[in-house]
């Protein structure tokens, strides 16, 4: 399975906000310029991430972006489900409960496959929480004497 930019994005967007947002909101444009986004593209991927409660915005001089409950509360796969929509690493209405149109489903062996990594990937993005990562985030920028740094890339 791979992840589209708006998932990648979308993370690097929040850990930024969860770093620079502890005391007050933080504009788009400062986001973008730490992590090297487009504006157009992080306000899509904002108004996700909005609608999905994760982050909210303050009107006004010192308006912005804030998260919309504590980084111990938001995990890796609420911010992925966000920007990605399910993480299901293929489209198999048998294994994920919908109805089935496929000819073979009573026969498939390979649904067990998809359903077994399917939980691995949500198990996992769902156990990391925002939190993490912004502790680790700044493990590595002392590790490396180094706490300006603060994009989120590899």
């Amino acid at each position: 399975m791979k992840l589209s930019t708006k998932g990648r994005y979308g993370l690097r967007a929040v850990l930024d906000l969860a770093v620079h947002g502890e005391e007050e909101a933080i504009s788009l444009s400062s986001i973008a310029e730490r992590q090297n986004i487009s504006i157009s593209y992080l306000e899509q991927l904002i108004a996700k991430l909005k609608r999905a409660g994760i982050v909210d915005s303050k009107r006004g001089a010192q308006g912005g972006y804030i998260l919309a409950k504590p980084a111990t509360e938001i995990s890796v796969g609420d911010i992925l489900r966000a920007c990605e929509g399910d993480l299901h690493p293929v489209d198999c209405a048998e294994v994920y409960g919908g109805t089935s149109k496929c000819k073979s489903a009573d026969l498939c062996v390979t649904k067990y496959v998809w359903k077994r990594i399917s939980d691995s990937i949500n198990s996992a993005v769902d156990a990391l929480m925002l939190s993490d990562l912004v502790e680790e985030g700044k493990i590595l920028q002392e590790k490396h004497d180094n706490p300006d740094h603060t994009t989120f890339s590899c």
